[in-house]
């Protein structure tokens, strides 16, 4: 299985300044990621990883550590646009498989790009693939920033949301009698993870798409291609996901992380 990972970064995060450059035990993060996912044991042996970037300094810190980058337009609207440039810019045949690894997931489980990748040659059907994990507590469930998907038999994704889905309307009580067991069990609540796989052609036409009203609402990029009637193939994991860096205090923790 051929496939290729691209890994958008930018500097222009305004939580965390030059995001994408910052030092991970002696590595520039980006770095880092790249590394990371070549961690991995996909079939057919390991991908080609290509940092899609804006920034000159971001093509000079990858040169340096001899990771692939190509440039884009600093005017991309979101990541999938300049994705969809790089993809372009590589010259991918359509049918090619492509997989979105976000570049400030450095503890990212290197098997799961993999399996994002070869979930689009088991599912012919589906122009998308995408990863889930199971959902054990409340308060996971309820938060509207942890992203919710429900799947069909054959697991396909029906939807995502922010709102705690699927609702369990006849729930059981706790033994005690108090309260009520909250997380639905069967089927199993999926908290969504935010990794993409997608043959070329589809990424370049992607952006393309006109909005959904769906996508807006729930703020979901990937509501636009099930709205336009295209099926999303869901790969559920029982690793839960790697931390990801957001903020400095997300920052010092995975440096803590990597460090041990």
């Amino acid at each position: 299985m051929s496939f290729t990972v691209l890994i958008p970064a930018r500097l222009a995060s305004t939580r965390l300044p030059n995001k994408p450059l910052a030092d991970i035990g002696g590595l520039p993060m980006v770095v880092r990621v790249a590394q990371r996912v070549l961690l991995g044991q996909p079939l057919g042996g390991q991908p080609r990883v290509v940092v899609a970037t804006d920034s000159a300094d971001i093509m000079a810190a990858c040169a340096s550590h001899g990771v692939e980058a190509v440039l884009t337009r600093h005017d991309h609207p979101s990541g999938s646009d300049r994705l969809a440039e790089a993809s372009s810019l590589l010259g991918l045949a359509d049918e090619h498989i492509v997989v979105n690894v976000q570049g400030d997931e450095p503890l990212i489980d290197p098997d799961l790009v993999g399996a994002v990748a070869k979930l689009l040659t088991e599912q012919p059907q589906a122009s998308m693939s995408t990863a889930a994990h199971a959902i054990d507590n409340e308060a996971d469930f309820r938060n509207p920033n942890v992203v919710k998907v429900v799947l069909d038999l054959q697991g396909l994704a029906l939807y995502f949301s922010r709102a705690p889905i699927p609702h369990w309307r006849d729930r059981p009580q706790n033994a005690e009698g108090a309260g009520a067991m909250d997380v639905p069990i069967q089927p199993q609540a999926l908290r969504h993870i935010g990794i993409y796989g997608y043959r070329a052609g589809f990424l370049r036409q992607f952006p393309k798409l006109a909005q959904a009203p769906i996508e807006t609402t729930e703020a979901l990029e990937q509501l636009r291609a099930m709205w336009h009637g295209h099926r999303i193939a869901v790969h559920v994991t029982l690793k839960p996901p790697g931390l990801g860096v957001d903020t400095p205090q997300d920052l010092a923790r995975v440096r803590r992380l990597i460090t041990r």
